[in-house]
């Protein structure tokens, strides 16, 4: 039997006062959502564990049925999978996303809904400038890319930045969970500071 998902990841929005606290899909026409509510079946779910973070990377594989407390890596290998990327045993793997920083605060998650083309000619200046046997910067799309270390530490407290917009972004740059993550999460900070520079 087949089965075709679709997920409204963060449809359902926020109230918003300027509009009598209803939400945008409140507010929206939505004759197609409305049939299929009235003619077909609702409920809640829990797809994001109650140990992990709500992300949809998190939610998308526990719907497909994945036990991502088991097998959840985080953003990065999603991507490098996607792109193509083969990751060896001894190798890290992270989202490596281009932001936009003013004035030392973290301003927009995107860098500025970069196109394609532009952030490739980035990320392959940085991976000529700071890749080395050990590091490997891999262009994406638009904002997003991969970073792949080799021999690093994976137990890190990495902060996604649309999360934390308007923030000074060394407030939120990467933390070891544990202590043999040290020098992997020095590597990072590192890594952003130099390419900031660059």
């Amino acid at each position: 039997m087949k089965h075709l998902i679709i997920l409204g990841d963060g449809m359902s929005d926020e109230p918003l006062k300027n509009y009598d606290n209803k939400t945008p899909l409140q507010m929206a026409k939505k004759e197609n959502i409305d049939w299929l509510t009235k003619n077909g079946r609702s409920g809640l779910l829990t797809t994001v564990p109650r140990s992990m973070h709500p992300g949809s990377e998190v939610a998308n594989m526990a719907v497909l049925g994945y036990d991502v407390e088991k097998v959840f890596e985080g953003r990065g290998v999603l991507e490098a999978a996607s792109m193509g990327i083969e990751l060896q045993n001894d190798e890290i793997c992270l989202r490596c996303n281009l932001i936009t920083v003013e004035n030392n605060n973290i301003k927009n998650h995107s860098g500025g809904h970069i196109s394609t083309e532009e952030a490739r000619e980035l990320i392959l200046f940085l991976d000529e400038k700071l890749g080395n046997e050990d590091i490997a910067f891999h262009p994406g799309v638009s904002y997003r890319h991969i970073l792949v270390i080799k021999n690093g530490n994976k137990n890190l407290d990495c902060t996604p930045p649309h999360d934390v917009l308007d923030t000074p972004f060394k407030e939120v740059i990467t933390k070891p969970i544990v202590q043999e993550a040290k020098d992997t999460s020095q590597l990072l900070n590192r890594l952003i500071l130099k390419s900031q520079e660059l």
